[in-house]
């Protein structure tokens, strides 16, 4: 079941929440959402995360934007920058940038440093990414904390390491590495990536550069560590499950990500599973989905009980308009992996398309089970106030509504919609005291 906050910590979160949106620009940053990159990402992080002794239940947010940048927000979410994340060029390196981000989590920087703002009266939040890491944990203090401004200088103030702390995270995580059997020496090339960039005026510079202080001393001391203490470690290959991973996580990204013709390029003649997964979503994206669809039928071959590849072959078929094929499809993959609640969007979605009475209630119930797992997904949100409109419930309809509009920091719509499922729903029911909560942190925040 989702997170229950009392009622003045939820009106208080919310109300934080708007207030942070609103001064987000439209062209704020997104972020990604991919059951198979999520998979990938914890897959990589598991066994940094052991030794840090932090649980798997971390969430590793990749955020749509193409400069070089990493952080920590709470004890619960590292955010990766896809342009970072695409410029690893081995599991190790990656592994590297959430070793150090762990370390922050580990060592509680980001606790230090949001009290550091507050005492200076100075913003220590950024917007939606960070407002959202705090409604997600439940914590209405947290999001009090960050609600404090949103100017873009509040901004670097609170995402600022301090030396010690950067010297601090940089030798917690090469331990980190070092006792999971990674390659030290792969943060020395992570902080490589930056070094030009130190010359670079601050318009120019990734937001890495202007957050965390890259010196000279600051990479000799993490060459030094990792040799001093690296011992048989250094130079390790890294582990087949890893190097498994990293490829098909990077793989599928940059195949979304850049134009179609060039993974084309890339993948000609190579016939390995990575290689196929990334021409079909090239050639989907081509609109040459039924050339997709038979390197789908290929790489299933290859792993037919594969819930994340099942998941693509139905996302092809119902963005070809193939509803009944799509539903049949996603299905499969909901069967593959129950709690994944994209898969459970998805099927919700490819349900919906079919509208149908049968459909749409069973809909519903997929969705209302997606929403439990993942209430902070739009798309997902827009589909279950579908599903709840045919199905007679207005209210529900528009409470859930207000909530994908709020998120999308449409305060003015989410109000309106917040207002007519107060009218409609009973006093006191979790849609109502949800509705409440957005509409007084709509009207507080204009």
């Amino acid at each position: 079941m989702p997170q229950t906050w009392t009622l003045n910590a939820a009106r208080l979160a919310a109300a934080c929440l708007l207030w942070l949106m609103a001064a987000l620009p439209l062209q704020a940053q997104s972020i990604i959402r991919d059951a198979e990159i999520e998979r990938g990402l914890r897959e990589l992080a598991a066994p940094i995360l052991a030794q840090a002794g932090l649980p798997r239940s971390i969430r590793i947010i990749v955020i749509n934007d193409q400069s070089l940048n990493a952080f920590v927000a709470d004890a619960r979410h590292i955010f990766i920058h896809s342009g970072l994340l695409m410029r690893m060029e081995d599991p190790a390196e990656l592994q590297a940038v959430l070793a150090h981000e762990a370390a922050h989590i580990a060592n509680g920087h980001f606790a230090t440093r949001a009290t550091n703002a507050r005492n200076a009266g100075r913003g220590a939040g950024f917007g939606l990414l960070l407002a959202l890491a705090a409604a997600s944990a439940g914590s209405g203090e947290a999001a009090v904390g960050l609600a404090m401004g949103t100017q873009s200088a509040a901004q670097r103030n609170y995402l600022a390491h301090t030396r010690a702390e950067e010297a601090a995270a940089d030798q917690s995580a090469l331990r980190y590495m070092i006792e999971a059997g990674i390659d030290p020496t792969a943060m020395s090339r992570v902080l490589d990536l930056f070094r030009g960039q130190e010359a670079l005026s601050a318009g120019r510079q990734d937001p890495y550069i202007r957050s965390h202080p890259l010196t000279r001393d600051r990479v000799r001391a993490v060459e030094a560590f990792a040799i001093g203490r690296g011992g048989n470690v250094i130079g390790a290959e890294p582990t087949l499950e890893a190097s498994y991973w990293f490829a098909r996580t990077t793989g599928k990204l940059s195949a979304f990500l850049q134009n179609p013709r060039q993974t084309l390029r890339q993948v000609r003649g190579r016939d390995d599973e990575i290689s196929i997964m990334r021409r079909a979503i090239a050639l989907h994206r081509a609109a040459r989905s039924d050339e997709a669809l038979t390197d789908m039928a290929r790489l299933l071959a290859l792993r037919p009980s594969d819930p994340f590849y099942t998941e693509l072959r139905a996302q092809i078929l119902f963005e070809s308009r193939d509803f009944a094929a799509a539903a049949q499809a996603y299905g499969q993959a909901v069967a593959l992996a129950p709690r994944e609640p994209q898969i459970l969007a998805g099927h919700g979605r490819a349900l919906l398309a079919l509208d149908t009475s049968s459909s749409n209630s069973s809909a519903l119930s997929v969705l209302q089970e997606a929403y439990a797992r993942d209430p902070l997904d739009p798309r997902m949100l827009r589909d279950l106030a579908l599903a709840y409109a045919r199905g007679g419930q207005n209210g529900q309809a528009s409470a859930v509504t207000a909530e994908r509009y709020a998120l999308l920091r449409q305060f003015d719509t989410a109000a309106v919609h917040a207002r007519r499922a107060i009218g409609l729903l009973p006093q006191g029911s979790p849609g109502y005291r949800r509705s409440q909560d957005i509409l007084a942190a709509a009207e507080s925040g204009n």
